[in-house]
């Protein structure tokens, strides 16, 4: 099994910025890829960010220039610098593994942290 910890939500004001970390515990699961995802009120959960255990990324058009992944420290553990964050920004972020076992691929998710952009 696949445990994500993600810490470092909060409250900023706007053009702030804020560093979300993800940390994935497994010693058996091969993990493929981790990512970001965030759930506003009334909408759907969308894809931020994702890293590959290549370093292979991809950003939402909507933070691109704003929002940085990548790997820190231990190879299970990936960061989310937002700089420059707006009101629209405002969500529960969730952290995402994709991990596999054998053959079989399977979705983890984290609790969810929320970030608020708020003057």
């Amino acid at each position: 099994q696949v445990q994500l910890v993600e810490s470092g939500g909060g409250l900023v004001q706007p053009g702030g910025s804020l560093r979300l970390s993800c940390a994935a515990s497994t010693t058996i699961f091969t993990i493929n890829a981790m990512g970001w995802y965030r759930q506003a009120p009334g909408k759907q959960r969308d894809v931020v960010a994702t890293i590959t255990s290549g370093g292979s990324t991809n950003y939402a058009d909507s933070v691109k220039g704003r929002f940085t992944i990548s790997r820190d420290g231990a190879k299970n553990t990936v960061t989310l610098q937002m700089n420059s964050l707006k009101p629209e920004d405002t969500a529960v972020y969730y952290c995402y593994a994709q991990a596999k076992l054998f053959n079989k691929v399977n979705d983890y998710w984290g609790q969810g942290t929320q970030v608020t952009v708020s003057s």
